[in-house]
C-alpha cells in the first residue's frame, strides 16, 4: 500500500476516503501516533489520489465530500471517537509537536509557581536585564526567559492558545527547524526591541506568538500547499490588536515593542522560508 497523506482524525478520513471511492481510487485508513495514515493500493492511482488529498486539506468542508459520504459511505462503518475528555486530550497532543508541547507546559509550570509564592525569585531569575537588579551578560538566558514569563491568566491563555495552535501547525506540517527558528529569533529579538521602547518590565510569549502570526500569513499566502494559513478575520483580529496596543485604547500595560518585533520576525522568515524551503 501507498501512503498519500495523514490527517488528525478518522472522521474528516473517511470522508475524503468515500469521496476517492467515487472516483474508483480504493483507500484505506491505517492508525498512526498522530491521527491516520491514507493508504491506496494502485500505484497508478496515486498522482489522482494525492492531488485530491491536498484539494481536500485546502477545502475539507466542500459539499462534494458531503455528498460523496451520503453516496458511497457505508453504514457499516464504526467511528470510535471514545469519551469526551479522551478525545480532548488527543486533539490537543496530536495538533502540536514536542517543542509546541514542551514551550506550552514550561509557561504553565512558570506561571503556577509564580502564583505559589515563587514570584519574585522567579521573576529575578529570568527577567530582562536591569529589571530587578543589575545583571551581567553572563546570565545570557536573559534576552530569551521573559518570553517565559506570565502574568494574569488573561495574558497566558490569550498567548498559549495561539502558541499551540499555530505553533503546532508549524511543527507537524513544516518541522521542528522551522518553529525552533521562530521561537529563539521570535524570543529574543522582540525582547531587545521591546527594552529600547519601554524598559525592562516586561515579559510574555506575545512576541513569539506574533512571529508565529507573520509566518504562517505569508506562507499561508505564498505557498499554500504547505497547509498552514490563517484566515483572514484571524490575520486581521491580530493586527488590529497590535494597533490598538499602540493607543493605550484599553489601558493594559501591552509588550506593543515584542509585538511589533515579533510580526517583522516572522514575516521576514516566512518570506525567506516561502522561497527556499522544500514543502
Amino acid at each position: 500500500m501507498i501512503e498519500i497523506g495523514r490527517l488528525p482524525n478518522n472522521r474528516a478520513a473517511q470522508a475524503l476516503i468515500d469521496y476517492l471511492k467515487g472516483l474508483n481510487i480504493d483507500c484505506e485508513l491505517v492508525p498512526t501516533e498522530q491521527g491516520v495514515a491514507l493508504m491506496i493500493h494502485d500505484q497508478n492511482h496515486l498522482d489522482r489520489a494525492q492531488r485530491e488529498f491536498q484539494a481536500f486539506i485546502h477545502n475539507p468542508y466542500d459539499e462534494k465530500y458531503l455528498a460523496a459520504s451520503w453516496e458511497n459511505g457505508d453504514t457499516r462503518t464504526t467511528l470510535d471517537y471514545g469519551s469526551p475528555s479522551l478525545q480532548l486530550v488527543s486533539q490537543f497532543i496530536t495538533g502540536a509537536g514536542p517543542l509546541t508541547l514542551l514551550v506550552f507546559f514550561t509557561c504553565v509550570v512558570i506561571y503556577a509557581a509564580m502564583n505559589l509564592g515563587f514570584a519574585n525569585p522567579i521573576f529575578e531569575q529570568l527577567s530582562f536585564f536591569g529589571a530587578t537588579s543589575p545583571a551581567t551578560l553572563s546570565e545570557f538566558w536573559r534576552i530569551f526567559t521573559p518570553s517565559l514569563l506570565h502574568f494574569s491568566a488573561m495574558h497566558i491563555i490569550f498567548n498559549l492558545l495561539w502558541w499551540w495552535y499555530l505553533g503546532g501547525k508549524i511543527e507537524n506540517k513544516l518541522g521542528f527547524t522551522p518553529l525552533f527558528i521562530l521561537l529563539i529569533v521570535g524570543g529574543t529579538l522582540p525582547n531587545i526591541l521591546q527594552y529600547y521602547m519601554a524598559g525592562p518590565g516586561f515579559g510574555g510569549l506575545s512576541g513569539v506568538v506574533y512571529a508565529v502570526v507573520g509566518y504562517t500569513w505569508i506562507m499561508g499566502v505564498k505557498r499554500p500547499e504547505s497547509g498552514i494559513g490563517l484566515p483572514p478575520a484571524y490575520i486581521g483580529f491580530m493586527l488590529l490588536w497590535l494597533v490598538f496596543g499602540f493607543t493605550d485604547m484599553f489601558g493594559l500595560s501591552i509588550a506593543n515593542g515584542a509585538h511589533l518585533g515579533g510580526l517583522l520576525v516572522g514575516l521576514i522568515q516566512g518570506f525567506v522560508d516561502s522561497k527556499t524551503r522544500k514543502i
